[in-house]
């Protein structure tokens, strides 16, 4: 899969316009929308927010030590 990343910003209307994009006349290209408005400091929490429910859940409760290293130890060898 190609790739290209670049930034742009809304008009008043909130419409978007693409130009000069490195790809043939006529491809089919899947457009993904990130709001990159927020602050650092807001993503860091956002995302400490998130850990924080996810740990909490009765799930990762039942989880021992052990098997996340396991399960780290399969995902960095490609054996997930």
């Amino acid at each position: 899969m190609n790739t290209y990343k670049t930034y742009v910003h809304s008009d008043a209307s909130g419409r978007v316009v693409l130009e000069g994009l490195p790809f043939p006349a006529g491809s089919l290209l899947e457009v993904l929308v990130v709001d990159q408005s927020h602050q650092p400091e807001e993503r860091v929490e956002s995302w400490r927010a998130l850990m924080r429910h996810v740990q909490g859940l009765p799930q990762s409760k039942a989880l021992a030590d052990e098997e996340i290293a396991s399960e780290i130890d399969a995902q960095r060898s490609g054996q997930s």
